[in-house]
């Protein structure tokens, strides 16, 4: 019996090893024949391939049956099939197989196109733009939809092109930043693609067809080539500007089980499940995720999924960076070996994260891409809610306030996240409101950041925490009189002049609001879109947000990008409460300035603090920011004002 056993594990050993050398070309089209393969169960009774003219409607041209051998159903069919769609059906239902590349209408057929006739002119000399370190980054996080659909002059609004636009590559570029953080474009389940002029609203995170751009976002989702060179036209366009495109990433979860192309193909094979019985008679889906299911990353063919749709991403769309969502649903050695992946194509591609999962997992947290295992995946960040929650307050409650509004203890925690999440001498641990023990190894394993879009924006959250705030701004003679604009600009600085990566909400530089909206994912346009009036009515604030983000660019003090010398150059000074003040000292990664002081005050009063002794000029004070000088301060005191930032150099 044993040796029926060993041999029946050696028999789907080897079938698998051969299942992973494929690369998930589930459609392989040449003009004379085409070649489908899918990765179902050996047992199926019957695994066909139907053919149609259309992406929807209409009966099948023809069905042809797969035959199984070595791990994969396979058919090859004569003829050029270009233009025509597809279905895999092996009794569960028609879907277009779990790697589809082209699809139609809402996606349920796959298409059979020649990728290269989506390529838009110049696609084979577009460049990925030069970034050293990680450090160096900027992310803007952007949703396609929100940040287009209410500018006057957009040509295309709410689609991927709108990204090409003078008006849109102007505004970036004129900001500063240099990575868009592009919300999830994949092809997902929530919107009807032959309904775009009725209004419909989703973040995206319902995953569908992992590998083709979402429909909803082209200018013809009924022609499976024109979201994928949209898509490659806005890419191609942000290149051209210095801006990389990172890519979210939802491997977790699918819309929903039963409809999934997972679950049509190979029934329970990508999904965990758990006991739901005390003796294990029964069992259920896992939901760390918080959506239904949670995919099984573990396992040999998910995880072979997983690392060549990241590939696939990066050589056909020329992706730069993947943000996973719900890191912490995927288990490390699948994460390490993404990354392994990734570094052999270029090791510029950043890869970042939720270090969290929505509930409990089927796997224990120590084997999962949670924030405390980060040490264990060397070249991967997480979100630091450390300093999000430090600034603005806790995410689980909307109405309390953090260190901006002026709960007390806030500060160590804020000191962590200025250090970058990294062992730093001078932060006291237990003090720190999540994490008692560093998790980053290095400052660029850690996302700084005050606010995204599944959260309040930084606006709304200072209104629904601080009391005073909701006074209209148009009531103030400057809007740097405003308590709600100061707070606002002194998140932003501890955010920007942190050593780890920052991360903005796309419109914070425009005073964004979402009307109080906490949880945003299928709210209108009223609620979602970016208010370009702002940037008129507020030039004070777009400023600030420019100058900022340039001063981080152009001194290397604030982005070490190692440990070592973060904890070499970076020294906290003593400061009342309220207050965190530190200093960047001899020429901190061979910047110009040879000793940079930065104070950020959230009390409502001025403050006081020790400093050493020098001749300094002010580049930062009041809300106004100016690296050529403000002024100069003389000695070994300095005055911050209320709600604000002080930045001297000498």
């Amino acid at each position: 019996m044993k040796k029926i056993v060993l041999l029946f594990v050696l028999m789907a050993m080897t079938v698998f090893a051969k299942a992973q050398d494929f690369r998930f070309d589930e459609v392989s089209y040449s003009p004379g024949a085409t070649t489908f393969r899918l990765f179902a169960p050996a047992d199926a009774k019957s695994v066909k391939v139907r053919l149609y003219q259309d992406g929807q409607g209409g009966k099948a041209l023809k069905t042809v049956k797969m035959h199984y051998a070595d791990g994969l159903w396979q058919t090859e069919v004569k003829g050029n099939l270009l233009g025509r769609f597809y279905t895999f059906d092996m009794g569960r239902g028609e879907c277009p197989g779990v790697f589809a590349k082209a699809v139609g209408v809402n996606g349920r057929r796959g298409a059979i196109i020649a990728m290269s006739d989506t390529d838009p002119v110049g696609w084979a000399t577009d460049q990925r733009p030069v970034c050293k370190t990680p450090a160096d980054l900027v992310v803007y996080e952007l949703h396609h939809r929100d940040f287009s659909i209410a500018r006057p002059d957009a040509q295309h609004p709410g689609k991927f092109l709108a990204l090409t636009e003078p008006w849109a590559i102007d505004h970036l570029m004129s900001l500063g930043v240099n990575a868009i953080h592009i919300l999830p474009s994949y092809d997902y389940g929530s919107v009807d693609e032959t309904r775009l002029n009725t209004p419909q609203y989703n973040w995206g995170y319902d995953p569908v067809n992992y590998n083709v751009p979402e429909g909803g976002y082209s200018t013809d989702p009924y022609r499976p080539d024109v979201r994928i060179r949209e898509f490659k036209q806005m890419v191609q366009a942000l290149h051209k500007a210095g801006i990389r495109v990172i890519l979210d990433v939802v491997y977790n979860h699918t819309y929903d089980i039963d409809h999934s192309n997972f679950q049509r193909t190979y029934p329970d094979y990508y999904y965990r499940k758990v006991a739901t019985t005390p003796d294990a008679s029964a069992s259920g889906y896992s939901n760390g995720s918080g959506c239904g299911n949670e995919t099984a990353s573990e396992q040999p063919m998910m995880r072979r999924f997983m690392l060549e749709s990241i590939r696939y991403w990066i050589e056909e769309y020329h992706i730069d960076g993947f943000r996973f969502d719900l890191m912490g649903c995927h288990d490390i050695e699948t994460m390490n070996q993404i990354r392994q992946m990734v570094d052999a194509i270029d090791p510029t591609i950043f890869i970042y994260g939720e270090g969290w999962s929505a509930g409990p997992c089927a796997l224990p947290n120590d084997q999962l891409g949670m924030k405390a295992n980060i040490p264990q995946m060397l070249g991967i960040a997480a979100f630091s809610d450390e300093i999000r929650d430090a600034l603005r307050g806790p995410f689980s409650d909307d109405t309390k306030p953090g260190w901006l509004g002026g709960a007390p203890d806030f500060e160590e925690s804020l000191k962590f996240g200025i250090a970058g999440c990294i062992a730093h001498p001078q932060v006291d641990m237990p003090q720190v409101n999540y994490s008692k023990a560093p998790w980053a190894t290095e400052p660029t394993q850690m996302m700084s950041y005050v606010s995204c879009h599944d959260d309040m924006c930084l606006v709304d959250r200072l209104k629904a925490s601080i009391p005073g705030l909701n006074k209209p701004l148009t009531s103030y003679l400057s809007p740097l009189t405003s308590g709600l604009i100061r707070l606002d600009l002194l998140a932003q600085t501890a955010v920007f002049t942190s050593q780890g990566v920052p991360f903005m909400l796309s419109g914070e530089e425009l005073l964004r609001t979402k009307l109080g909206v906490h949880n945003s994912f299928e709210s209108p346009d009223s609620i979602n879109h970016l208010d370009w009036d702002n940037k008129r009515r507020y030039p004070q604030v777009f400023k600030y947000y420019q100058d900022l983000i340039a001063l981080r660019r152009h001194h290397p003090a604030f982005r070490l990008g190692s440990a070592d010398l973060v904890r070499r150059h970076l020294t906290f000074l003593d400061a009342p409460q309220g207050v965190v003040a530190y200093r960047l000292a001899t020429y901190a990664g061979r910047d110009d300035w040879r000793t940079i002081i930065v104070i950020l005050n959230a009390n409502c009063e001025a403050a006081e603090v020790a400093i050493p002794a020098s001749h300094y000029t002010v580049v930062c004070c009041d809300g106004v920011i100016d690296e050529h000088g403000l002024g100069t301060l003389q000695g070994d005191k300095a005055i911050v004002d209320p709600q604000s930032a002080l930045i001297l150099h000498d």
